[in-house]
């Protein structure tokens, strides 16, 4: 089990800023915890998620995206070899 933090968060964030994503957190009725509005490029999560939940969830939404990571900067490509499971993201 990985052990994530504040800065994880902030680092998960910040690949979506580079994605053209806002990361907005509500309350809602989320069967999956998230919603992502493809239209607008807003990720919502719920915002009663602990750290370790609203990382988990970005990780899953950035799982079903699909983009190209020479988008990302280097720092950033690193983090999700760390955190996301492998062949994904490609």
């Amino acid at each position: 089990m990985k052990k994530y933090t504040k800065t994880t968060l902030d680092k998960l964030e910040h690949i979506f800023e580079q994605l053209e994503y806002k990361v907005r957190y509500e309350k809602g009725n989320f069967h999956s915890g998230y919603c992502i509005v493809e239209d607008k490029k807003i990720a919502v999560i719920n915002k009663f998620f602990d750290l370790e939940g609203r990382i988990n969830t970005m990780i899953d939404i950035l799982n079903s995206m699909d983009f190209d990571r020479s988008q990302l900067e280097e720092s950033s490509q690193k983090i999700l070899d760390r955190v996301m499971p492998e062949n994904v993201a490609s």
